[in-house]
């Protein structure tokens, strides 16, 4: 086949065709829907019409019957009594003609047969069972029985007559809404059919035209771009069908001779990625090698180098303590300035071996209780805290998990930091605390200390940097920075809050349990429901436990409540002074 290159699009087709359809269907439906209505309505005058109309025909009927035969009874028996039945057949039959006549509007017909029978029993009743019950209650059963003749009950039954017309009418007005039903129900049906004949034609025939205009014209073209992509990069496209695939095909041929001229460009950036590979594999075995020169440098700062440094610290301390006071003023300043130095060495490059091994020798994460870490805490510094006057406390705190030695030794820094670093006259008072902030724990040191300044907030996790001289605060700088390392290695940011009236906030966060998570999201979703109390709107805060200050002070051991407490180590409240 050639090209088609003019004609309707595939669009415009598929529009047409759908359109045609639609039109259809819409003017089908319509029609459906008319009819339905019309069903409807014939359904209801035969369901809330016809069918209580000869229910109360019947009912009327009745009521009749009923003043009829009370009437006779009355003048047989003369007791008042039996006409009881007469005055609630009167009623009974006024309000089943009220009834009926609510339903007449669309039956004319049937409306002059009632009023015939209403005549026919206003008549009977003025000349037949007034007068009855006038005269016996006058003079008695027997003048009463001697108006009860057979021209009485002649009357009588024109009044029965009467209602058997309205009753036969009343059939008549059914049977022809019944036989409306049925027609328009036909009528429906056949609707249904020609929609039904309409979209199977539809359907044939897009399917027919999909065939021939979509899925040929496609498969073509698939063929085509399997022979290209097997390797055959020269064989042209060329597409059959309507302008777009016309138009597709002109593109993927388009494409294969852009594929075919960047085949060169191809091979070449190949031939360059090799070589970046070989580059950086050499270079990542420079790095091996360098790591393990790291090491061998670090266990030589551990051993080789400190042994010296200890033997000159040993024997200047060894000068200091034999020849103090024998010497000069300025000698035992210059030996004490040689052991400060050497002890300051010492402490310089265990840091710095310190601040090397978090996260290189690893021991593996557990399930770590920071209450037990924070035992631990108070054990190491209790020398620093008796001397300070320290009082160290803490709430309950999580269990993460993460690695037991690093989080001691984090906590233990920004403890003895805080302790360290405390304003003159005024007992250091330092407490941690803990609070879930979405999934992770936030952990808060704050202290009563000098405080730090915004501008240097983010100084001061740097590596030996200081704000203050060593003669002011002793130590070397570098804390904080394995700190901030060891709040990272576990997963965690930390920061200084600068928002704080006094002191200094350290905070830092720590990965929290699943258990823990989904704890606190039950806990919430229960303050939420709507049966329980709703607590005081506190903006948009995050959802945070924290629990309170526990102590297992040896000489008072009471929880916030006033209730004895017997708990771990890591509960505790450590005042020192």
């Amino acid at each position: 086949m050639k090209p088609v290159v003019g004609g309707w699009s595939l669009r415009r087709r598929v529009i047409t065709l759908l359109t045609v359809v639609g039109v259809l269907l819409i003017g089908l439906a319509t029609a459906e829907a008319a009819m339905a209505a019309r069903n409807r309505t014939q359904i209801d005058a035969i369901l809330n019409q016809t069918g209580p109309l000869r229910v109360q025909s019947q009912e009327l009927l009745n009521a009749l019957l009923d003043q009829e035969t009370a009437v006779r009874g009355y003048a047989v028996s003369g007791k008042p009594a039996d006409l009881r039945p007469y005055r609630e057949g009167l009623a009974q039959e006024q309000n089943v003609v009220g009834a009926m006549r609510a339903l007449l509007d669309d039956y004319p017909q049937i409306g002059q047969e009632l009023r015939i029978v209403e005549e026919r029993a206003g008549q009977w009743r003025q000349s037949v069972a007034e007068p009855v019950i006038a005269i016996t209650e006058r003079s008695g059963t027997r003048a009463g029985q001697a108006l009860v003749t057979d021209q009485a009950r002649q009357q009588f039954d024109q009044v029965r007559s009467a209602v058997g017309d309205l009753q036969q009418e009343i059939l008549v007005a059914r049977e022809k809404a019944a036989a409306a039903v049925r027609s328009s129900s036909n009528i429906l049906v056949v609707l249904l059919i020609v929609a039904a004949l309409v979209v199977v034609v539809a359907g044939a025939v897009l399917l027919l035209s999909l065939d021939r205009m979509v899925i040929r014209p496609l498969t073509g073209l698939a063929t085509q771009v399997r022979e290209v992509a097997e390797g055959d990069y020269q064989h042209r496209i060329a597409t059959v069908g309507p302008p777009e695939f016309i138009r597709l095909g002109d593109d993927v041929d388009a494409m294969r001779q852009k594929i075919a001229s960047d085949l060169a460009e191809v091979r070449e950036a190949r031939e360059r990625i090799e070589w970046v590979n070989s580059q950086l594999q050499k270079q990542a075995e420079e790095l091996t090698r360098s790591n393990r020169d790291l090491e061998q440098f670090a266990y030589v700062a551990s051993h080789d180098l400190q042994e010296p440094l200890r033997k000159v610290a040993s024997f200047c301390q060894l000068l200091q303590r034999r020849y103090a006071g024998q010497l000069d003023e300025r000698a035992d300043q210059y030996i004490a300035f040689a052991v400060d130095g050497a002890q300051r060495m010492q402490r310089l490059i265990n840091d710095l071996l310190a601040f090397s091994r978090i996260g290189r020798l690893t021991t593996g994460f557990t399930e770590v209780d920071l209450n037990k870490v924070l035992g631990d805490v108070a054990g190491q510094t209790e020398a620093a805290r008796q001397y300070a006057d320290a009082e160290l406390t803490w709430t309950e705190m999580p269990v993460i998990r993460g690695e037991e030695p690093l989080l001691t030794n984090l906590l233990a820094n920004l403890v003895s930091n805080s302790i360290k670093f405390r304003r003159a006259d005024v007992p250091p008072k330092v407490h941690v605390s803990a609070r879930l902030v979405g999934t992770e724990w936030e952990i808060t040191c704050q202290d009563n200390g000098i405080g730090i300044e915004p501008e240097f907030a983010d100084k001061i996790f740097v590596i030996f940097q200081r704000l203050h001289s060593k003669d002011a605060y002793p130590g070397t700088g570098i804390g904080l920075a394995i700190v901030k390392k060891i709040v990272e290695y576990h997963g965690g940011r930390v920061w200084v809050d600068t928002d704080v009236a006094e002191g200094t906030a350290i905070r830092f966060t720590l990965p929290a349990l699943p258990e823990d998570v989904e704890a606190a999201a039950a806990a919430a979703a229960a303050v939420d429901s709507p049966e329980q109390p709703q607590p005081p709107a506190t903006g948009d805060a995050p959802v945070s436990t924290e629990a309170p200050e526990q102590s297992t002070d040896p000489d008072r051991r009471d929880r916030a409540d006033g209730a004895p407490e017997s708990g771990r180590t890591g509960d505790m409240r450590e005042t020192v002074g």
